[in-house]
């Protein structure tokens, strides 16, 4: 008799999966969720900058190859500075941003394995032991006060993606990986940028203290000289005071030069994941000059950038929610069976007669919930056009961070020509000033004021050769560095072991 039961038993499951597989190859087009395309945005054709009457190559500014139309590999390396490039390698093995970047993509790029795992049914089994004592008011019929129960079972459930929630789900968390993985590169790009602006900046420091000691070095004898004349009767006590005066500030220029160095020295050395106190760089003048960047098209743009790919993606991911929400309105099947052994004997307990089992789907709809679900879906709605929104926000910003690099080296160029120019005339008039003086001529106010003149215009072209090192490093920064959103991970990689 048990051997016919189990074998209508098995006939039966035989018929309901049947059943089940009918129903579920007809409702395998049935996946409820918008179909994605990414956003539309306005690109130009070109740069506005990149004009000829804008851009004329001088010794401050050159024009890339037109076959270099894209930063390639490793993109500090065009500045050709060893000590550069060589922070910038500490940076990607040991910057704790990066670290904490590289772990939070880690994190998410598990997550989609979880969300996979939803596609094949769970197995469970909680084997025991017990040993019980019935009471003595129940009547016991095998005549025993205590008997052990043995129980192995098996428990196991599944539920088909009818509706696509699950894929939604799994396409939403592959998404979000990738923006993840997206936002590794942009911080990864963030911060040799940032080492890369901080280390120009301090070289430009170290080329105004040079700059500085030379001077002070040419006010001491400056002084010396007027010390002479005034001990002689050519020079009066005033003439002494102001060459004094001159020389101490400059002296107290060139000391307060040391606040901002020790400050950005500290910064590289945190940059490259070292403590401040263990860190140093010595001293060397600014004298690199901007590299030719490949700008390529604004077309581009959009590949280039690891913060627009992060802001594509979480468009896809909250398109996928909307999906899954939307699976909430139709009623979820969950196939289960249940088996195992249970016996009192232990000798008897995985024996044939000893097992159980059984087998069934079920079916669960929510019949009124009060708007919930539709709620939900509307919320999903909104997130999606406000990410929709950040990403077109983000290309806009992206074009404008090009256009407005590019604009400065511009300016830049000519204004750099235009103070060295400057720089020769404010020597050429120190020059005519000091014979003047030592002439009799003109007294020796003229000549700190042509000291002066020549100081700062010296000092300010420096300071825009420092700015065109960081427009040129800021430029590649907007440019992408030479990433490219082929180098995203896909949803198949994402799910490998």
């Amino acid at each position: 008799m048990d051997g016919n039961k189990g074998e209508r038993m098995s006939r039966r499951l035989q018929i309901v999966l049947t059943l089940l597989l009918v129903v579920l190859t007809t409702l395998q087009g049935c996946v409820k969720g918008p179909k994605y395309a990414k956003p539309q945005v306005q690109i130009p054709a070109s740069y506005k900058e990149i004009t000829p009457d804008n851009f004329k190559e001088t010794d401050n500014w050159r024009f890339a190859n037109p076959a270099d139309d894209v930063i390639r590999g490793k993109w500090w390396e065009m500045f050709q500075d060893p000590q550069l490039s060589a922070l910038e390698e500490q940076v990607n093995v040991s910057n704790q941003s990066i670290a904490l970047a590289e772990a939070t993509f880690r994190s998410a790029r598990a997550l989609v394995k979880q969300s996979r795992s939803q596609y094949f049914p769970t197995v469970t089994t909680t084997p025991s032991i017990t040993t019980s004592r019935p009471s003595s008011r129940i009547v016991n019929t095998s005549g025993t006060r205590v008997f052990t129960d043995y129980l192995l079972p098996f428990d196991a459930s599944w539920e088909p993606d009818l509706w696509g929630r699950i894929r939604n789900t799994v396409s939403a968390s592959a998404s979000e990986a990738q923006a993840t993985a997206a936002d590794l590169e942009n911080v990864r790009l963030s911060v040799q940028a940032e080492l890369a602006f901080d280390y120009y900046q301090l070289r430009a420091l170290d080329a105004e203290k040079e700059l500085l000691d030379s001077t002070v070095v040419a006010f001491q004898q400056a002084l010396e000289l007027t010390q002479v004349r005034f001990q002689t009767g050519i020079a009066s006590d005033e003439d002494v005071a102001l060459a004094e005066t001159q020389l101490k500030t400059t002296q107290a220029q060139a000391t307060d030069l040391g606040i901002l160095r020790a400050q950005l020295e500290h910064a590289i050395a945190v940059l490259t994941g070292q403590p401040a106190s263990m860190f140093s760089i010595s001293a060397e003048p600014l004298k690199a000059t901007p590299p030719a960047i490949p700008f390529g098209l604004p077309s581009q743009l959009l590949e280039r950038r690891p913060d627009i790919a992060a802001a594509e993606r979480r468009v896809a991911e909250a398109n996928a929610q909307i999906g899954v929400t939307k699976a909430a309105f139709f009623p979820s099947l969950v196939l289960s069976a249940s088996g195992g052994f249970e016996s009192t004997s232990f000798l008897n307990w995985l024996t044939l007669p000893a097992r159980f089992w059984s087998v069934g789907p079920s079916l669960a709809q929510t019949l009124f919930d009060a708007g919930r679900r539709k709620a939900v879906t509307e919320q999903a709605i909104a997130i999606y056009d406000g990410t929709a929104a950040n990403y077109r926000l983000t290309v806009l910003t992206a074009f404008q961070e090009v256009e407005d690099n590019l604009a400065a080296l511009r300016i830049l160029s000519r204004e750099l020509g235009q103070q060295n120019d400057a720089v020769t005339s404010a020597q050429r008039t120190l020059s005519l000033s000091s014979e003047r003086y030592k002439s009799g001529i003109d007294s020796y106010l003229n000549v700190i004021t042509a000291q002066t003149a020549l100081l700062t215009n010296q000092r300010t072209a420096v300071n825009l050769q420092m700015e065109q090192m960081t427009a040129s490093v800021q430029l590649v920064k907007a440019l992408g560095g030479g990433w490219n959103a082929s180098q995203l991970p896909t949803p198949k990689q994402l799910s490998a072991k």
